[in-house]
């Protein structure tokens, strides 16, 4: 491990847990035995402190419980594998149904003679307010929801929705195909949203990579992706410096670690930096993780760049 990365550096504090390992989606779109044998895997090596919950849809939840069974701890003193599902829409009228199949997961793998694992986020779309408050009022307080935003449209009335409503806000940053990436500018505008209402967000999708510059595809040598690192950094001096949209675009933009501050006792960009502790501050209450289906190509590209 680098200096950088050091287990109390600031740079730690930045990576860790920040990975939710999305393995069923795409690109990777695996099968549900492989996904569960890789996150046993990683939980079981020395990177196991970047990686935090498991992502699963709730109507997969019991092809989880068969390809895990083996898997899970069953120690008195063990930790329970964190899960993040994946439910029905705000103003869906399957939501109900699928908090009580959360509830009755968490009830069963509370025992460890059962395996333990436990639900405590959920992630599901939101377009509507009225549909996004009522959700909020069907949502057992043992979870944290976070609501994906159309990053196409201004996100800022629904984020008003989740103020003080223990909730968070989500934003899609990539995908398969080019009109699935957000432009740098709506990147910018959602984060420095997410700031102002003091709403903590998660990303998900197309984050593989620590800086932004990574071609989609061959097809699409054109067309870049965002990188974990841009999105995190301006994360950060979103909520302790207040920096505003346009001020974030370089940070989502830079393709070199030249301009970023990634030392043992800071993490910043340019003349803006925070501290080990404000760091860790943003990461537990602001920006909070992102959902990848590679647990492998960021840690590779990390070590890379000497940050590991």
């Amino acid at each position: 491990m680098s200096p950088a990365a050091a287990t109390d550096s600031a740079v730690r504090a930045l990576l860790e847990n920040l990975i939710d390992y999305a393995g069923l989606f795409p690109p990777a779109r695996l099968d549900m035995q492989p996904v569960v044998d890789h996150y046993a895997r990683i939980l079981d090596s020395d990177d196991a402190w970047m990686l935090e919950r498991l992502v699963v849809p709730v109507d997969r939840l019991a092809e989880f419980e068969r390809c895990a069974a083996e898997l899970l701890p069953t120690g008195e003193q063990d930790e329970p594998w964190p899960l993040s599902v994946l439910v029905a829409a705000a103003g869906d009228p399957r939501l109900e149904r699928d908090l009580e199949a959360v509830v009755a997961f968490n009830g069963r793998h509370c025992d460890p003679a059962r395996g333990l694992a436990i639900i405590d986020v959920i992630e599901l779309p939101g377009t509507d307010a009225d549909a996004v408050d009522a959700a909020l009022d069907l949502v057992p307080d043992e979870l944290f929801p976070f609501f994906e935003l159309d990053w196409r449209t201004d996100v800022r009335g629904l984020l008003t929705t989740l103020v003080g409503g223990d909730a968070g806000a989500k934003i899609r940053t990539g995908g398969v195909e080019p009109d699935a990436i957000p432009p740098i500018g709506r990147v910018a505008a959602f984060i420095e949203a997410c700031a102002g209402c003091d709403v903590p967000f998660k990303a998900t999708a197309g984050l593989h990579h620590p800086l932004r510059g990574r071609a989609l595809s061959a097809e699409h040598p054109d067309v870049v992706m965002h990188g974990f690192l841009n999105v995190f950094v301006a994360g950060l001096l979103a909520t302790h410096h207040g920096v505003e949209a346009d001020g974030l675009e370089p940070i989502l933009a830079a393709e070199t670690l030249e301009p970023f501050v990634l030392t043992a006792d800071e993490v910043g960009f340019g003349e803006l930096t925070c501290t080990r502790d404000e760091v860790e501050d943003a990461r537990l209450g602001f920006c909070i993780s992102f959902g990848s289906c590679s647990f492998d190509e960021p840690r590779e590209d990390l070590r890379s760049l000497g940050l590991l």
